[in-house]
């Protein structure tokens, strides 16, 4: 009788470990082929595993909330098996579930050969001293930063039940980096999302108190993140975008019965912002430590509010080498997939620059927090109507067009105001040079 391994996939480049939120099914239950079995999540996205055979489920190998390494079995399948039937080698209830072992052999080995290499017996973590869950993941880069456990527990997590992760990790050494004060054995825990100073917040009666969930801790944490890593300074600039808006209303009603799918200003912006990245390479880039990485290839998050009142920055990758009709199609796809939580794990990372549409909800601008590891973020205004002064041979006139505030908050480590103002004036020229007779 054969049995199915179910394993933990690997969603993405970088993601090495997820945590199951839920089991769809439940032991003893038949499953179809591309049924749900389990709800996972990351750092970086939500996701299902579809069951790749049909069968029953007959053992469950982790819990609901278990972070697990990618390419672990956390399943059973038993295909072609009758009413009743156990596997061979244990017999399997419906409430059976199997709760992992504190260290996997795998584990230990790696434990016991980093413990070999490393001499600072101090930093050498002995994870077995500790009560808390930590995973294979954090374990390792606590060895490698030379985290100690004491500074370990020190770490409020954004994970589920508390755990630390990849994230709280980082931004931990994020802070070191920056000259942040190292969290001490002896101090108090504090969530890295609320800032040591603030006072214990009372609730009164009547007052309703709600955890945050997982996605808003990490946006949280990450928020505070680079404020803390980064000086951030906004500048601002206005555009006169009555051709955009003009041609947007002449061609719109095609394009929608000819592709489907509407056309909005966000691809305009986005395609004008990849084209000054290319004249302006100093701010497509990340800072590691005192390096500067110039970044091969123009990739352009575009904040998206979701139906939650969460955020998510689905990534168009090299934006540069898109026409118009390329981005329009890619914004839409992204954008109505990340609504839905559909999204892979790999179209969220990889960002170099990031655009957020205040406008949206009728802003006028704002002052946008960068999103490390990039080192600016462009903020598009709503579009109004207002009076300017229009320039002819003839002379000067009075005349409303549509004007809309470009705001751009950069990393003073790296971008001074000179450049933040060279590109937002490239972004003006480009917006207010926009070919009126442009196809699509």
């Amino acid at each position: 009788m054969a049995k199915f391994e179910i394993i933990m996939p690997k969603l993405g480049e970088s993601i090495i470990e997820a945590t199951i939120t839920r089991w769809v099914k439940n032991v003893g239950e038949s499953v179809e082929e591309d049924d749900s079995l389990v709800e996972i999540a990351t750092d970086k996205v939500d996701s299902e595993i579809p069951s790749p055979v049909e069968g029953k489920l007959v053992k469950i190998l982790f819990n609901e909330g278990d972070v697990v390494p990618v390419g672990t079995v956390i399943a059973w399948i038993e295909m072609d098996g009758e009413e009743g039937e156990k596997p061979a080698d244990e017999d399997v209830k419906t409430d059976d579930v199997a709760k992992p072992e504190k260290e996997s052999p795998l584990e230990e080995q790696k434990q016991e050969s980093t413990e070999t290499t490393i001499t600072d017996q101090e930093n050498n973590a002995d994870f077995s001293k500790s009560e808390r869950f930590y995973s294979p993941l954090v374990k390792s880069m606590a060895k490698t930063e030379n985290i100690s456990l004491s500074e370990l527990e020190k770490i409020t997590g954004s994970g589920r039940d508390n755990r630390v992760t990849k994230s709280d990790v980082v931004a931990y050494l994020d802070q070191q980096k920056a000259g942040g004060t190292q969290i001490q054995a002896s101090a108090p825990a504090k969530p890295a999302s609320v800032a040591k100073s603030a006072p214990v917040v009372p609730s009164g009666e009547g007052d309703q108190v709600v955890e945050m969930d997982r996605m808003r801790k990490l946006i949280a944490d990450h928020m505070v993140m680079s404020k803390q890593v980064s000086p951030h300074v906004t500048s601002f600039i206005d555009a006169d975008v009555t051709h955009i808006v003009n041609w947007r209303n002449r061609v719109k009603d095609n394009f929608s019965k000819r592709e489907g799918e509407k056309i909005t200003f966000t691809p305009i912006f986005i395609h004008a912002a990849a084209q000054a990245l290319r004249e302006f390479p100093q701010i497509n880039v990340s800072l590691d430590g005192y390096h500067i990485i110039y970044r091969k290839n123009i990739n352009i998050g575009m904040a998206t509010a979701l139906p939650s009142g969460n955020l998510i920055v689905p990534v168009i990758r090299n934006a540069d080498q898109k026409n118009l009709l390329g981005i329009v199609k890619t914004v839409n796809n992204l954008a109505n997939r990340a609504r839905i939580n559909k999204l892979l794990p790999d179209e969220i990372q990889g960002g170099t620059f990031t655009i957020t549409n205040f406008g949206s909800f009728d802003s006028l601008t704002g002052t946008p927090i960068i999103n490390q590891p990039q080192v600016a973020i462009l903020g598009l205004g709503a579009i109004r109507k207002q009076p300017r002064v229009i320039e002819t041979p003839e002379g000067d006139l009075i005349g409303i067009r549509h004007i809309m505030i470009l705001s751009l908050a950069y990393d003073h480590r790296i971008v001074d105001g000179a450049l933040g103002g060279k590109y937002l004036k490239r972004m003006k020229e480009l917006l207010e040079g926009f070919d009126p007779e442009t196809q699509i």
